[in-house]
């Protein structure tokens, strides 16, 4: 048996009283004619507080669940309203479901009304009011990557207006940020803005975690007999020994020059991955290639 009413509020026939409320509290919210200016939304609106109105009535409710959408003549429930043009809503359920009516979402009719009230059901459903309109704001940003792991200022632009925001060392992709007072004005009401940071790639270094990983090319008599290389960290240049004998791809590690974990404080590692690049043997003095030739293993 078809049961349209629960589709309409978004729960399952065996909801409780709690999760109706709920759910009809945040398609309300959602749908608001206050709110929602889409095409469609008053109309939403208005099925989601007659839904409400049954499904909260423990009779209504009672003779809904026997009959089902039987009693809208086998239609769905959307399907009946809409149907019912510029008909009362509220007086049409009233003769299905008997009783005193639907308490304060009359008005659904052709007067695009809501009871009189500016805010659609104020003395409603048991003095339920109209819920606050959602001021928060949600945007993204894409941030370099050395911002993102030394942190530093970003400026924000939005409706016009710049301003500076603070990146904190360590931040990771994905990670969300909250801007007071920075969202939708209404009255004297003001919302916060919420920026989902994206960190840029680094044609230099790839992040797991805290950790940072580099690559360097080395040349091949710094592989076989070891030697020491400049390198630049994100905050500073070193000198690092290379032993002797490393292979191609092998890695080396730099402490504490990864990461900050924003959680524990502690920073994490560098790890240096060697490319060993091979001299071109047409470069190479003649002697020492017949040598080599001659002593190198097979």
């Amino acid at each position: 048996m078809a049961k349209s009413l629960y589709e309409t509020l978004g729960v399952s026939e065996n909801a409780s009283a709690d999760e109706i409320k709920k759910a009809y509290r945040k398609l309300a919210r959602k749908y608001h004619p206050d709110i929602n200016k889409e095409p469609g939304a008053e109309e939403k609106f208005k099925e989601i507080n007659a839904a409400y109105e049954i499904l909260s009535d423990p009779e209504k409710k009672a003779q809904y669940d026997m009959h089902g959408d039987n009693m809208f003549g086998g239609q769905s429930f959307h399907d009946f309203a809409g149907s019912q043009g510029g008909a009362d809503l509220d007086e049409i359920l009233r003769s299905i479901f008997g009783g005193g009516g639907f308490g304060g979402f009359g008005g659904f009719g052709g007067s695009g009304g809501f009871g009189g009230s500016s805010c659609g059901f104020t003395g409603g459903f048991g003095g339920f009011s109209s819920p606050p309109p959602n001021l928060d704001v949600e945007t993204s940003i894409t941030i370099p990557f050395d911002v993102a792991i030394k942190g530093g200022k970003y400026t924000v632009h939005r409706n016009g207006e710049s301003f500076d925001i603070k990146i904190p060392a360590g931040i990771k992709d994905g990670e969300r940020l909250r801007v007071r007072g920075k969202g939708e004005r209404s009255g004297s009401n003001v919302g916060d803005l919420y920026i989902r940071v994206k960190v840029a790639p680094s044609p230099e270094y790839s992040r797991d975690g805290d950790n940072l990983t580099k690559e360097i090319d080395i040349p091949l008599k710094t592989a076989l007999f070891g030697g020491k290389v400049k390198l630049q960290t994100p905050y500073k240049e070193i000198t690092m020994k290379i032993p002797a004998g490393v292979k191609s791809g092998q890695k080396l590690r730099v402490k504490e020059q990864g990461v900050i974990n924003r959680k524990t404080k502690k920073m994490g590692d560098l790890f240096v991955k060697l490319n060993v690049v091979l001299p071109k043997v047409e470069e190479l003095d003649e002697d020492l290639v017949k040598l080599m030739k001659e002593k190198l293993p097979e």
